[in-house]
Formats: C-alpha cells, sequence, structure tokens
C-alpha cells in the first residue's frame, strides 16, 4: 500500500519552526514512521540536499499535489504542480492516537483505485469543456481587452499628433533603422496604426457659447407655463408667501403679557426676569403691609424666616461652586462663610441661612454682638444654630484674618437706624471692607446712605424694592406669599418665578 503513493509530488507543512517542503516521495517507512522528498523545495527554495526525510510527528499537514499514472514510470524530476480537475481524487492527513501521520483518500467516485489526473502538457492536447458562464466570462474579458487597446491607440495617435506639432519645423524626424526597430514599428502600426480624424488647432470659446444663452427668455418662457399650468411654485411678486424671521411665531396665538404685576402706587424702579416678564418695584411701607397681611393669614414670622433661610442658602451654594466644589471628593476643600448679623428680624433671616449652610458641610463663621435682651426670633433661631457644627463669635477679633470665601451681610435695618453709630458695627463694616471675598446682601434696606458694606449680589423677598447700585445684581426670592395676600394691598399679581425659587432681576 506505501508503494502505490512513491513519486507522487507532496506538500509537508512542518509547523511554523521547520515550514513547508514539497517534493517527490522517493520512500515510505511504515515501521520506523517516515517519508523521504527526493529533489525537495523549503518554502519555495531548492534545498542543497538531493533527499530529505521526516518522521510522522513532525507532520502537521500533507497535500498530494500529483499521482503519477499507472503506465508511468517512478523517475523523479523536477518539481512541477498540477491543478486537480472537477474528476479528481482529494488526499488529506489524519493524525491516529499515537500522534502518526495516516493517509486519508476522498474520492469522488466509487472507483478506490488512485486515478490518473492529466498533467499539465497533457491538457493542451485534450478538449475541454467550456460553460456558459465561462464563455461570459471570456467575452468581458475580450471587451475589456479591445476597449483598452483603442484607448492606448487613441492616446497614441494623439501623443504623435502633439509631438509633431510640437517639435521645431527644422527638426527631422528621427528614423528607424535595423531589423529590432523595424520590428518594434510592425508592433506599434498594429496597435496604433488606425487613422483618426485631425484635432482641431482652435480652442473651445466658452464665453462665445455661454452668450447664445438667454437665461432671462428661458427664466420667462417657465413662468409663463407654470401660470398656465398651475403649478407655479415660486409665486407671482403680489401672491409671495409671508416670511418669518427666527424670533417670530408662526402660529396664531393670543399675545403674550409681559406686564402681569402691577402696584397701586407709582412705580420708581423697574426689573425684568429672564423671560421678559416686568416685575415692579415696592415702597417700603407697602412691602412691610404686605408681610403684615400674610401673618395675619397664617404665614407667621417662623415660617418667613425659614423660608428666607432656605432660599438664600441655595443662592450661597450656587455662588460657592454648586456641585462641583460641594461634594464628597472636596472635603479638603470647604468652602468659609462669614455672617455678620445685627440683633433684628434681618439677622434672625441670616442666622437660619447659616443654619441651613452649615447643614451642607459649608464652615459658618456667625459674628452676632452680645445683648442683654434678644428678640425671640433671634433666641430659637440661635438655639437651632448651636445644634450645627457652626461657630459663632460676639468680637470681631475672632473673625478670620484671610478671605474667606463669602461674606453675608445682615447688619442693615431700617427700623434700628441708631444700631449704625455702634462701635461693632463700624469695625464691622471696616472689616468686610477689608476683607476681599464677595458680599450678598438679604433683604437690603432701600437707602444707599444706610447700606455701610458695598454688595455684589442681593436677595430681595416677595417683590423688590427699589434698590440702587451698591445692592449690587438683584435676585427675588419666593418666599410663599398667597395670591390672596397681594390682594388685599392693592396688588395685581401674578407669579414670576415659574419652577424656580430664586430668579435674577434685571434693571429694565
Amino acid at each position: 500500500m506505501a508503494t502505490d503513493w512513491l513519486g507522487s509530488i507532496v506538500s509537508i507543512n512542518c509547523g511554523d519552526s521547520l515550514g513547508v517542503y514539497q517534493g517527490r516521495v522517493s520512500a515510505v517507512d511504515q515501521v520506523s514512521q517516515t517519508i523521504s522528498l527526493t529533489r525537495p523545495f523549503h518554502n519555495g527554495v531548492k534545498c542543497l540536499v538531493p533527499e530529505v526525510t521526516f518522521r510522522a510527528g513532525d507532520i502537521t499537514e500533507l497535500k498530494i499535489l500529483e499521482i503519477p499514472g499507472p503506465g508511468e514510470n517512478q523517475h523523479f524530476g523536477d518539481l512541477h504542480q498540477t491543478e486537480l480537475g472537477p474528476s479528481g481524487v482529494g488526499y488529506q492527513v489524519g493524525i491516529s492516537q499515537n500522534g502518526m501521520g495516516k493517509l486519508v483518500k476522498k474520492p469522488a467516485s466509487s472507483s478506490s483505485a488512485p486515478q490518473n489526473i492529466p498533467k499539465r502538457t497533457d491538457v493542451k492536447s485534450q478538449d475541454v469543456a467550456i460553460s456558459p458562464q465561462q464563455q461570459q466570462c471570456s467575452k468581458s474579458y475580450v471587451d475589456r481587452h479591445t476597449e483598452s487597446l483603442s484607448q492606448s491607440k487613441s492616446f497614441r495617435r494623439r501623443h504623435n499628433s502633439w509631438s509633431s506639432s510640437s517639435r521645431h519645423p527644422n527638426q527631422a524626424t528621427p528614423k528607424k533603422s535595423g531589423l529590432k526597430n523595424g520590428q518594434m514599428k510592425n508592433k506599434d502600426d498594429e496597435c496604433f496604426g488606425d487613422d483618426i480624424e485631425e484635432i482641431p488647432d482652435t480652442d473651445f470659446d466658452f464665453e462665445g457659447n455661454l452668450a447664445l444663452f438667454d437665461k432671462a427668455a428661458v427664466f420667462e418662457e417657465i413662468d409663463t407655463y407654470e401660470r398656465r399650468s398651475g403649478t407655479r411654485s415660486r409665486g407671482i411678486p403680489n401672491e409671495r408667501p409671508t416670511r418669518y424671521r427666527h424670533d417670530e411665531n408662526i402660529l396664531e396665538s393670543e399675545p403674550i403679557v409681559y406686564r402681569r404685576i402691577t402696584v397701586p402706587h407709582n412705580v420708581s424702579k423697574e426689573f425684568c426676569t429672564d423671560s421678559g416678564l416686568v416685575v415692579p418695584s415696592v415702597s417700603y411701607e407697602l412691602h412691610k403691609k404686605l408681610l403684615s397681611v400674610a401673618e395675619k393669614h397664617g404665614l407667621t414670622l417662623e415660617r418667613r424666616l425659614e423660608m428666607t433661610g432656605v432660599c438664600a442658602s441655595q443662592m450661597a451654594l450656587t455662588l460657592l461652586g454648586g456641585p462641583n466644589r460641594l461634594n464628597p471628593k472636596n472635603v479638603h476643600q470647604r468652602p468659609t462663610v462669614a455672617l455678620l448679623c445685627g440683633p433684628h428680624v434681618k439677622g434672625a433671616q441670616g442666622i437660619s441661612c447659616g443654619r441651613h449652610l452649615a447643614n451642607h458641610d459649608v464652615q459658618v463663621i456667625l459674628f452676632l454682638p452680645n445683648f442683654v435682651k434678644m428678640l425671640e426670633s433671634i433666641t430659637n433661631e440661635l438655639s437651632l444654630f448651636s445644634k450645627t457644627q457652626g461657630q459663632q463669635v460676639s468680637n470681631l477679633k475672632d473673625l478670620p484674618t484671610s478671605p474667606v470665601d463669602l461674606v453675608i451681610n445682615c447688619l442693615d435695618c431700617p427700623e434700628n437706624a441708631f444700631l449704625r453709630d455702634q462701635p461693632w458695627y463700624k469695625a464691622a463694616v471696616a472689616w468686610a471692607n477689608r476683607n476681599r471675598a464677595p458680599v450678598l446682601s438679604i433683604d437690603p434696606p432701600v437707602h444707599e446712605g444706610e447700606q455701610g458694606i458695598d454688595a455684589k449680589w442681593s436677595l430681595a423677598l416677595g417683590l423688590p424694592l427699589p434698590l440702587g447700585e451698591r445692592a449690587g445684581r438683584i435676585y427675588l426670592c419666593d418666599i410663599g406669599l398667597p395670591q390672596q395676600v397681594f390682594q388685599e394691598v392693592g396688588i395685581s399679581y401674578h407669579s414670576p418665578f415659574g419652577c424656580k425659587f430664586v430668579i435674577p432681576l434685571h434693571s429694565a
């Protein structure tokens, strides 16, 4: 059985380390499980040795490229590869359990004997049947080849024409001499010898041909046709549709009313929100009356202080950096806020704000001067503030000397104007002006002379007072006043807050 494969041309793959060998089988030893190839090729290069031998354990894959016929002598010639036809036999190598190689035949027909496979030299003398698909591919290839040949001829003729026209008149055309040149000339004539029309020497007149096109007449003809057929899309000048700008509303709706709040007295100053809603200012007397009516309806001072503290602390947290700074990863950068409060209701509002800031991991330092008797609202707020980590001081020397992140001013009150003459008040104003931190004023007074500290931001409650330039940028917070309370004091009110509790105001 092993002798049947002698003389076959095989390809042996020995893995990445040894590579691929090809050659004729010269010997097969079933006992030692070896196979020998004569005149071998290693990775496509002819080996220097005449014969190599392989063990079955070194062979990864074995392919049979050619099988000798029954009448052929098994002489070992040069290596050449043949293609197996449709009726050929395919062979592959299987690996047995003991790691040795094993040849396995997969015949396409019922015959188990090796079949005669014609060599390349024999295919020329045999009749080959060509399928319709192959005929179509051959015809397509011939057509493409003919087209390419025609283009090459055209290019060669143009090249010769341009070369002859650009040559100097006195320059003679070189002639080919000799047999070799004559052969080349005959080949050129066969490939590029067809005659074509002469290429014109004059350039194409683009401007002259463009002048022949009358655009106005063509457009007029198109417009006339569209008007007659009723398919006009551009429209007659008097029938052009209305065009809207990007900031105009194309939907028919009721006009937007930007003035939804009116007050019973003359307005000295008006503000507007980001959406353009006008918010008028109120006098201090009307504002005080508004809070009194709200307290009569159940919105007590404690509720108002809590609402003011929440809104003021929310605004302060935003000014301190919001979520970019106040997060668990920045525990080493806790912001510091200095809170300056007086012994009045406005000071109680500041203490409520400080309590909420301390609950949000803000380092709060509360300054409040010592008094023998305090308001009940201040006492209650101080009792709650003492339960936080905030620090309360009564001496200005205990305030930080370095700049803090924010200063909240609650010192001024129009009803306690005598406090501005106290030494502690003047010292607190001087400390705030020396500190380079920005200042937020909560519910500041109207007159600029009553404000000893220039603020960068000011927070108004309910409706703004006619604040001046020293109040900085004005913000308005919602303290929960019902609409009926505004109606009782003669104010036609529609909430300007929308989905927020603190909104910025701009000078109208």
